[in-house]
């Protein structure tokens, strides 16, 4: 039979839309490894990998027993334990039953939105005071696989104990009465159908696991085994790691779609229904509403601080694990052994004994350069640094609705100016329409009105405009106004200099001094309007630790002046490190700088504003890398890292290595076109060689997004 056309309906258009580019470059990289039919094995350097990190890991696993495995790129890293000893999983279990939830809503066997009772006309009884309430009817097949039905918590025939929909809490009944509605649609032993449908193909034998027959309800349901989701396999680590790298890689396996693309970013998220709804048993899971899928529980809110927002895992008692963590390109597994698990603390968060096995983990693959063995190069499509825990992400406009002016210019530096206009500068171009006369190096232009009916003028001025293409012309990396009056950095200058304009850009001074060590790409910190808002009475100045704006650093630094003294070299100050209690520690000799913060490789240009409703500093830098020859402008990625302070420490609120258009060259938001609660920003960047602007909402841990 024909499989139907995959049914979501309304579930999808509730999932976050919390999915990262490298999640999509892992299922579809054609170079990916299999196992074949053992798993290739590499040490941990070879793949990126810092191996006291993972010992660290390891030490913390076996403190209670069972056995483990680390994948790194399709190889095996890391194992410890009997490998083949087949360990009882507990509620692991329950996200091998979400896996064949997808293989039916793949064959068009369920409808996730459909009544549970269209499949399973018992469901929910017994026991009969179930029937009186009235509520059974109303069960989907999405609230059984969200533990959201309402069912008790044993895996028997459990009361409900609300109506479904409105809380979230933890069961096995529910995901039993699941396990039921799947057999009678196929009408055969679940065993036996995962087998055929993904075990088999993924290479995973009856030696590897075995599914125990429903011990809380009769062992046959019409005439076949009758199984459970809510725990029941016995699995080895062979056959967990398997599961876990079908799931890295979006339900494919080699050419073959086991599971639908949609349904695995389904389950492995949070879906926006179940993240507005209250826990029956308030603090029971730690506000596991915000970070379940379907059976799987997930990072989704950044609850694990230091890992990942897109991991996710399955996981039972005495912390069995499949842990995937598409960005880092990982599958983690532990099986647990009976009896023995983590210590917890009383009063704990209930993720909170995770830390000290996944922490390190994710630490060996993203740690900056400095912080871990330099043997161990940072992993290419990772980012920097830990997820931001107060920017969850970022939800971008359609690619159609963004605004582009200005065709055929670049850079862009922005600054709002005490008139209330915006000011910048472009390169290689020739401004707003009407264009000028010939290209410039260096103009200047100002911009009336909001994020989506600007209106850009080219600013002339003899003084500041520039002429030559690329290196060979003096361009702009930063400005800001002050006190009405505009400063810019002007780089390809050896290294850079500083000009400033008392009339609003029309003519300009220069320093009689320059930037020589470092600093070749300056960008002002930009606050309000005429640099209202500012957090003390300095300029902060952030650069590649390069000479020039053409090769990418391994890492940033910065610099700062008194406002009133922005002018006078002497006045220069620059970072060298934060102190224990996180202020900076600075030096007047620029050869003592130190990093502000550190992508080996891959730190370029970008810019810095600071979002005053949410009090954090919010960094755009573009990755230098490029699948177009003409640059990022074009194809590329980039991230976006905020931080409390100027100088840090810097947590990732976006990042990607393949936007969906060209990135640019340079980027910022504007601080003038920000909304007050700080949420709705829009990004200005030099994509498709235009003055580009993008509208974006920040999703705010401090909403429960």
């Amino acid at each position: 039979m024909k499989p139907q056309t995959i049914r979501f309906g309304a579930v999808v258009r509730g999932l976050f839309l919390t999915l990262v580019c490298s999640s999509v470059a892992a299922a579809e990289d054609p170079a990916a490894l299999w196992p074949n039919p053992d798993w290739p094995a590499a040490g941990p350097a070879e793949v990126g990998l810092d191996a006291a990190m993972l010992d660290e890991a390891r030490t913390y696993a076996e403190s209670a027993g069972g056995s483990g495995m680390i994948v790194r790129r399709g190889k095996a890293v890391l194992r410890w334990g009997d490998q083949r000893r087949r360990y009882d999983i507990k509620s692991a279990t329950k996200s091998f039953g979400a896996t064949m939830l997808g293989v039916a809503v793949k064959d068009g066997k369920i409808d996730l939105d459909a009544p549970a009772r269209r499949y399973d006309a018992t469901l929910g009884v017994p026991p009969e005071g179930d029937a009186q309430s009235g509520w059974l009817d109303e069960i989907t097949i999405l609230h059984l696989a969200t533990q959201t039905a309402g069912f008790a918590k044993p895996g028997g025939y459990e009361r409900l104990l609300f109506r479904p929909g409105t809380h979230w809490h933890y069961s096995d009944g529910g995901p039993n009465w699941l396990a039921d509605c799947l057999t009678l649609r196929y009408g055969r032993d679940l065993e036996d159908v995962m087998f055929d449908r993904v075990l088999t193909p993924l290479g995973v034998t009856r030696k590897d696991l075995q599914w125990r027959r429903n011990q809380y309800r009769e062992p046959d349901l019409v005439g076949v085994p009758r199984r459970e989701f809510g725990a029941g396999i016995q699995a080895d680590v062979e056959a967990l790691s398997r599961l876990g790298y079908l799931y890295l890689h979006r339900g494919r396996w080699r050419d073959e779609q086991i599971l639908a693309e949609e349904f695995v970013d389904l389950a492995t998220h949070p879906i926006k229904s179940v993240v507005e709804l209250p826990e029956w048993e308030p603090g029971a899971q730690g506000d596991a509403s915000r970070h379940y899928g379907l059976l799987w529980w997930n990072n989704g809110d950044g609850a694990l601080g230091r890992v990942p927002r897109d991991a996710f895992w399955a996981w039972g008692l005495y912390d069995s694990l499949i842990v995937v963590v598409p960005s880092l390109d990982l599958v983690v597994v532990r099986a647990g052994e009976n009896g023995r698990q983590w210590p917890r603390a009383k009063g704990e968060d209930h993720y909170a004994v995770l830390g000290p096995f996944l922490n390190p983990i994710v630490a060996a693959s993203s740690l900056p350069r400095g912080e871990r063995d330099r043997s161990s190069p940072k992993p290419d499509g990772s980012a920097p640094y830990p997820p931001s825990t107060t920017i969850l992400g970022v939800d971008w406009a359609p690619a159609s609705t963004i605004v582009r002016r200005a065709q055929g210019s670049d850079n862009w530096p922005i600054t709002w100016g005490d008139d209330d206009l915006l000011y910048t500068a472009y390169g290689d171009g020739r401004g707003f329409q009407p264009f000028v006369e010939k290209k410039l190096s260096m103009g200047l232009c100002r911009v009336a009105g909001g994020p989506e009916d600007f209106q850009g003028v080219n600013l002339r001025s003899r003084s500041a405009e520039r002429l030559g293409q690329g290196a060979e012309g003096e361009k702009a990396s930063g400005i800001l106004m002050i006190d009405g009056v505009l400063h810019l950095w002007v780089r390809n200058a050896g290294n850079a200099r500083l000009g400033w304009s008392r009339d609003r850009g029309a003519t300009w001074e220069w320093a009689d001094w320059k930037l020589t060590a470092s600093f070749g790409c300056p960008t002002f910190l930009n606050f309000g309007k005429d640099y209202d808002g500012a957090a003390d009475d300095f300029v902060y100045i952030y650069s590649p630790d390069a000479d020039d704006a053409y090769k990418p650093a391994d890492r940033m630094v910065l610099a700062r002046a008194p406002k009133r003294r922005l002018r006078e070299r002497d006045a220069y100050e620059f970072f060298v490190r934060r102190d224990p209690q996180g202020q900076a520690v600075w030096s007047k000799t620029v050869e003592e700088r130190g990093a502000v913060f550190e992508n080996p490789g891959r730190c370029h240009r970008g810019g810095v504003t600071y979002n005053a409703p949410l009090r954090r500093y919010l960094w755009c830098q573009i990755l230098p890398e490029s699948r177009d020859p003409r640059g990022p402008r074009f194809e590329g990625g980039f991230g976006v890292y905020d931080a409390p302070q100027p100088w840090g420490p810097w947590t990732t609120v976006s990042f990607t290595e393949h936007w969906d258009v060209g990135p640019g060259e340079t980027s910022s938001f504007p601080t003038k076109w920000m909304s007050p609660d700080g949420k709705t920003v829009h990004l200005v960047f030099s994509g498709d060689d235009s003055f580009s602007v993008r509208r974006a909402v920040l999703r705010l841990a401090a909403d429960g997004r």
